[in-house]
């Protein structure tokens, strides 16, 4: 027989408090998340463009 859906149980001004508190933890940490990963960005992007100091970058054979 197939199962009857089940009501969830009442929601509490506790489990509404630590579900908001959680989401806006989330929220924070993947705006973190992304802020680094783009100042990450930009100092790799700033690293490729700057002249390499001395000898230039040559193809070395393969060590096989």
């Amino acid at each position: 027989m197939p199962k009857t859906p089940k009501s969830s149980p009442p929601k509490t001004a506790r489990t509404k408090a630590n579900r908001a508190k959680r989401r806006r933890l989330l929220l924070e940490l993947r705006q973190a998340v992304r802020k680094e990963k783009l100042e990450r960005a930009e100092r790799h992007a700033g690293i490729r463009q700057e002249p390499r100091a001395g000898k230039p970058r040559t193809r070395r054979a393969s060590r096989r």
